[in-house]
């Protein structure tokens, strides 16, 4: 037997007859029967077939339960034929042995709902995962396991993650999740990039990556297993890559027999407090995603495909609230246009060589160091596809293939299905754009708000008392941001300066992540750390009294950590605190006897709940703000069913809540070096509202007032196209069947198409022009060069109309009148269009599709 076969007979599994016979009817009415999963070096074989797998990251505990049928819609629409979702241990098991999987963390509701909608899943169990998440996903609980080393040949670790790792594992068999049980599950991940930290742990790291991937083998889920960034998994454990050029980048499977798979193509950049706009082009990824194909690329997996919320407390150090929003559908699930449309396009460009990429003989022609023609070819048969590449940063190229000149922009890839036409140019953006809106809801910010003050304790009536400060994860155990630490001392007539202009000094050093500091009740300053440095240091002048003063300081974190070696040596809060530039020298006063309490008065209250928000004394604001302060208000559900948001426009640090739910921390005094928050709005789920009135609460670290505060509507309702005459056509324009690669439309040529989603029409053109306009969708502006009758043909064509094209023929657009400007030898067209929902007679809205739970549903037919 070849070690080829000997493999796939290791992750072959017979499937008894019970579940041949047990059938899965997906809502799409697609059946769903027991499916063989194996793989050689070339590909992945699904029921003996092969495959190219397009794949999209969405976390389930990063939306609700209401939005996962749309993402799951929109991806399957864009070309995503697999999810990929990891598994939150933290999540699940957030106390030892209490386990919950209700809500948004019903794992097997959205495996379930993923086959519904026709599409195959990765599972990527962990149980570390990183993902920005809190604690890297790991539960608080385990740092308090006696003698426990994270991610180590340790045998306490070993012991909790197993069992945890056994559970899922059994979980998804018990609903027959797996592909050889009839379920979705096509692939399954343990570990997460332990490269990193791996020479860390010495030999004890070597031998936890046998153990880890020999422990997961052996639960015999019928699936391959894959390690990210593993240069040295196991067999039969496949290696994958992570990272934005793993077509250039991966040194590929580390054995012959295993396929070429990308478990993280990184479609932005996470954001942490601090941070500017994090951006990637959807260019620059379609390029990425064609080279890692036209190298023999088996799955690529956008990271994320869908970011999300992280609601809550569940984000990792200074990470923010919002999760990957640059990704092809946006934080509320929209489609970001022109990424999710542009990686459509590539992956249908791909699908049409897909016979030729899986069943050719692979060529390269290498012309220089940025030019060459990949192919996959059968000798004797039309099977032919070619990636024709310029990897030039700057310059574009005219290449010649097989006799015929082919233009390249910079950095870009032509995809020939036939060798001979070019279907699509990953530079050559020919699919709609779209810009985000934020809307002034008019009926929901009406606010009356009322204002709660946290009191600021002495060291009386604290929690407990030590020596010294506490290290505060400890402390915490990640039940809460906060802790109070208090102390007191005595300053005598001599102790304090008697010159004029000195002023003692309150110095602190913290191991992060933020604290307020108070003196006698009073604010002193409040300071922090940042995501490369949790530690800092506090200096600020006090104007300390004769007798007792007292020292209060709220110490608080961001997130715990979620990555690197040893995190469960991690530490921070209050480390040492002195007096300085006193007439008697500096006081130490760390080890002066430290009182603590864990948490706010008002989450103990819960007064960000409807009931508990009656137990407080709320009063009408003051013309001063005050620190810490819990405000609340009522606002009515906005108009509409699109997402919903609240920009918080003039408030500081601290976080938010709508009817008892949070919705995550905000930062907006934390200023990006453009002097900007990172983030200013924050998601509400419609699931968290009621039919009409709601509770809003903030509570506010700094003095700060929520007089700005405002709820808004977001929409995409803003749709536009700018292409050039020499671009090609859009990829749509051909089909690939029965070997026969052919056009289906008579005219192919750049068009201009702008596409509503379902319920929704043109209403306005807001900008049209031919001849060399200029900037983004959303603002647009006129060059020198303008054919004046082009907003008038486009409305002809647009207005009223769900969907429209307008090809780009300078006839038509010039009325067949002169050129006004000929010396611009290719011309662009640019066109904005607003969209809106379309009204019945009576005047009601039908529908309105931009909203992100109990959306419009797309009918997609498999088959």
């Amino acid at each position: 037997m070849s070690r080829t076969i000997l493999f796939m007979s290791l992750l072959s599994i017979i499937v008894v007859a019970a579940h041949a016979r047990g059938h899965h009817k997906g809502a799409h009415g697609r059946h769903m029967t027991a499916q063989n999963v194996t793989y050689d070096g070339k590909s992945m074989f699904i029921n003996g077939r092969r495959e190219l797998l397009f794949s999209g990251s969405i976390h389930y505990p990063r939306s609700t339960q209401d939005m996962w049928p749309v993402l799951l819609d929109n991806a399957r629409r864009g070309g995503i034929n697999v999810i990929q979702t990891y598994v939150f241990w933290n999540a699940h098991e957030p106390q030892q042995g209490q386990f919950n999987f209700a809500g948004n963390y019903d794992l097997v509701k959205f495996i379930k709902l993923v086959q519904e909608h026709g599409m195959f899943v990765t599972l990527r169990v962990g149980p570390f995962i990183q993902a920005e998440w809190n604690h890297g996903g790991l539960p608080y609980w385990l740092r308090e396991v006696p003698g426990i080393i994270f991610r180590s040949d340790n045998e306490p670790y070993k012991q909790y993650m197993q069992a945890f790792v056994t559970k899922i594992v059994q979980m998804m068999k018990d609903e027959k999740l797996f592909a050889p049980q009839g379920g979705p599950i096509i692939l399954a991940q343990i570990e997460n990039e332990y490269n990193h930290i791996q020479l860390a742990y010495e030999e004890k790291g070597d031998s936890y990556v046998q153990w880890s991937a020999n422990m997961a083998v052996a639960l015999n889920v019928g699936v391959p297993w894959v390690m990210c960034k593993q240069k040295d998994a196991p067999d039969p454990v496949i290696n994958a890559c992570n990272g934005r050029n793993c077509g250039d980048t991966f040194s590929g499977p580390n054995k012959p027999y295993k396929p070429s798979i990308w478990t993280e193509n990184w479609t932005a950049q996470y954001r942490v407090h601090g941070d500017p706009p994090s951006q990637r082009s959807a260019e620059d990824i379609a390029f990425s995603v064609a080279r890692f194909f036209s190298k023999g690329g088996n799955l690529v997996n956008y990271y994320m495909y869908h970011g999300g919320t992280n609601f809550g407390r569940t984000s990792s150090a200074f990470t923010t609230t919002r999760y990957y929003d640059e990704a092809p559908l946006d934080e509320y699930g929209l489609q970001r246009e022109p990424k999710w449309s542009h990686l459509r396009d590539v992956h249908k460009a791909v699908l049409l060589c897909r016979k030729a990429i899986l069943g050719g003989d692979t060529n390269v022609e290498k012309f220089n160091q940025f030019h060459e023609v990949r192919t996959f070819e059968k000798l004797g048969t039309n099977m032919c596809a070619a990636f024709i590449t310029n990897n030039h940063t700057t310059d574009a190229a005219t290449i010649n293939f097989r006799g015929t000149n082919y233009f390249l922009p910079p950095h870009s890839i032509s995809v020939l299905p036939d060798c001979k036409t070019v279907v699509y140019n990953t530079q050559s953006i020919v699919s709609q754009h779209n810009s985000r809106n934020y809307e002034r809801s008019p009926i929901a910010n009406n606010f009356q708000w009322e204002m709660f003050n946290e009191a600021i304790p002495t060291t009386k009536k604290m929690d407990t008392y030590q020596k010294l400060p506490a290290e505060l994860y400890r402390l915490l155990k990640d039940t809460t941001d906060y802790a109070w630490y208090t102390t007191s001392f005595e300053l005598s007539p001599q102790d304090l300066p008697t010159k004029p202009g000195v002023i003692p000094v309150l110095h602190i050093m913290s191991l992060g992540h933020s604290m307020v500091a108070f003196v006698n009740g009073d604010l002193v300053g409040t300071a922090h750390g940042t995501h490369e440095e949790k530690s800092f240091e506090f200096q600020r002048p006090v104007a300390f009294k004769v007798g007792t003063n007292y020292i209060s300081i709220l110490a608080s974190t961001v997130g715990l950590p979620d990555s690197g070696a040893y995190m469960e040596h991690r530490y921070a809060g209050p480390k040492s605190i002195s007096i300085l530039d006193l007439n008697t020298g500096t006081i130490d006063i760390t080890e002066n006897m430290w009182g603590h309490r864990v948490g706010l008065k008002g989450e103990g209250m819960k007064v960000f709940s409807e009931e508990g928000s009656l137990k407080a004394k709320w009063k009408p604001l003051t013309p001063v703000p005050r620190p810490l302060t819990w405000y609340r208000t009522r606002f009515a559900t906005p108009e509409g069913t699109g997402p919903v948001a609240v920009r918080m426009t003039g408030m500081g640090k601290g976080l938010i809540w709508v009817n008892g739910q949070s919705i995550g921390r905000h930062w907006m005094t934390f200023l990006s070096p453009l002097g900007k928050p990172t983030q200013s709005e924050f998601h509400i789920p419609r699931s968290f509202l009621n039919p009409q009135d709601n509770l809003l609460v903030i509570f506010e670290e700094e003095p700060m007032s929520p007089g700005q505060v405002e709820v808004l509507n977001v929409n995409r309702d803003t749709i536009c196209s700018f292409i050039a005459e020499n671009e090609p056509a859009n990829v749509n324009s051909w089909v690939s069947r029965r070997g026969s690669f052919h056009p289906i439309v008579s005219h192919i040529g750049p068009q201009a198409a702008l596409e509503c989603t379902p319920g929704k029409k043109i209403t306005a053109v807001e900008f049209a022009s031919f001849g060399n306009p200029s900037g983004y969708c959303g603002d647009f502006v006129l060059g020198s060069c303008n054919a004046a009758s082009t907003k008038q043909i486009v409305e002809q064509q647009c207005l009223g109309k769900e969907t429209c094209t307008i090809a780009l023929d300078r006839a038509m657009l010039n009325q067949n009148g002169a050129d006004p400007c000929p010396e611009i030898l290719v011309k662009t067209l640019a066109i904005q269009a607003r969209v809106d929902v379309e009204a019945s007679e009576d005047g009601d809205d039908r529908v309105d599709t931009n909203r992100p739970l109990k959306w419009w549903k797309v009918v997609v037919h498999h088959g």
